[in-house]
């Protein structure tokens, strides 16, 4: 069932199938077109860590997110720039998102602060089992590398701007909306962001609010220096505005209209989703019909099997998220069934344990991932508790092909109605979790 719409401008996206409030659609850039829904696999410092660019490829994945801040450190946004952009100097031809900055706001400051982390599958309500609480841990500690010696905050968040005090060096810096794009327009990504405040769970209604208004100011500041610089690199490049507001209703609408006026080249929804699924559900409910439904909508950090299907289910087009690749780093696997053919609890199995010492079966049975073609899950874990870089590399390849498999499927279920029964097939093992997945008012979706 065509919809037929689409919005002229950089980057073309068309909603080309709807199943309820789910999209189907092609977002098209320079550096080729992007199928939705689809997984942003993370490169923050312009690698997916210890993968080969072109077997990140291979797995399918259509488009990596790159961190504006840690590239601005090193190497510098004028090293890229002088090899012609980012997908050039990293060797990755296809699409490229980079974020503005604004993350590192919360992971540098709130985050240490509040003694929170943000990892889009474990929320603050929700105990997983024991790999996903190992990830957790792991990305509390990796959202600050290197404290200062005062052990406090390495940001102050300023009216007009940021400051930071460098995870690697100390150094200080100081980032503007204007800063923010200038450093993105530089390193040539197909879509920026505009720089925004990303706020705790634990920040008050008052300073969600002043944090809420000071996002849409700097995103007039963003648009502005956008729209009055060229691209440096020869193509053009699309701006996303980024929706705040906490888990507060009230909050959440008003960004939504604030931000979609403001005439962005798409929405990306980001900050505090609240401390559970439901929560994140209510968020996206509250948002996502007050967008534009001719835009793109992007949302930030969520990357678990049931985080997507219901972001897909309410409209959501890209995610992007740290967690399948850097699980896969600490030998966590996604797979979608047990011994027993039932779908896996979390989707995850941890390979480190004993169990797997002398299992000769892939860690996927139908996986069409190298991985699982070639090796056995003994001999990944071998490779794992022996230290060995491959490990964690075969691991990766696996996961990053896990979720491309996720999206196509999803992708196929709404070009023929059958959204509802594929999420059921998903999470049938769990009816009231499938139950919360699909529970959207679709007479408000937009």
């Amino acid at each position: 069932m065509y919809d037929g719409e689409s919005r002229a401008g950089p980057d073309r996206f068309e909603v080309l199938a709807r199943d309820g409030s789910a999209r189907r659609g092609r977002l098209s850039t320079a550096h080729g077109h992007v199928d939705t829904p689809a997984f942003v696999a993370v490169g923050t410092q312009a690698s997916v860590k210890g993968v080969d660019p072109d077997l990140v490829a291979a797995s399918g994945v259509q488009v990596l997110f790159a961190n504006t801040y840690h590239l601005y450190l090193r190497p510098g946004a004028e090293v890229i720039a002088e090899h012609g952009g980012l997908h050039r100097f990293m060797g990755w031809p296809r699409p490229l998102m980079t974020d503005s900055g604004g993350f590192q706001v919360f992971s540098l400051g709130a985050s240490i602060d509040h003694g929170v982390g943000k990892l889009s599958n474990i929320f603050p309500d929700e105990q997983g089992d024991g790999s996903a609480s190992e990830a957790a841990g792991e990305a509390r500690a990796s959202t600050s590398p290197r404290r200062p010696t005062s052990g406090g905050s390495m940001v102050r968040v300023g009216e007009n701007e940021v400051h930071f005090v460098s995870h690697v060096d100390g150094s200080r810096h100081v980032f503007t909306p204007e800063r923010s794009v200038a450093v993105q327009r530089a390193l040539g990504a197909d879509v920026m962001l505009a720089f925004d405040e990303c706020t705790s769970p634990l920040h008050d209604a008052s300073y969600t609010r002043a944090s809420m208004e000071r996002t849409h100011r700097w995103a007039r500041r963003c648009l502005a220096a956008f729209r009055s610089g060229d691209a440096p690199h020869g193509y053009e490049q699309a701006l996303y505005g980024v929706v705040q507001g906490g888990a507060l209703e009230e909050l959440r609408r008003e960004s939504a209209d604030a931000i979609t006026e403001l005439g962005f080249d798409g929405i990306a929804i980001g900050g505090n989703l609240g401390r559970s699924h439901h929560d994140m559900h209510r968020v996206l409910e509250w948002t996502v019909p007050a967008l534009d439904a001719a835009l793109p909508r992007h949302l930030l950090g969520i990357g678990d099997v049931p985080g997507v299907l219901a972001a897909v289910s309410r409209g959501i087009d890209t995610f992007d998220c740290v967690a399948p690749t850097r699980n896969a780093r600490t030998g966590t696997v996604l797979a979608r069934l047990d011994d027993e053919g039932r779908p896996r609890r979390a989707f995850r199995l941890n390979l480190k344990n004993a169990a797997f010492a002398r299992d000769a079966r892939p860690l996927e049975d139908g996986c069409d991932c190298g991985t699982c073609r070639r090796f056995s899950r003994a001999y990944l874990r071998h490779l794992l508790k022996s230290g060995e870089g491959l490990g964690p590399q075969l691991l990766t390849v696996h996961n990053l092909r896990f979720m491309e498999r996720l999206m196509a499927g999803l992708r196929a279920a709404i070009e023929h109605g059958e959204l509802e029964a594929h999420v059921v097939e998903w999470l049938g093992h769990n009816g009231r979790l499938a139950d919360a997945v699909l529970a959207t008012d679709r007479e408000d979706a937009g």
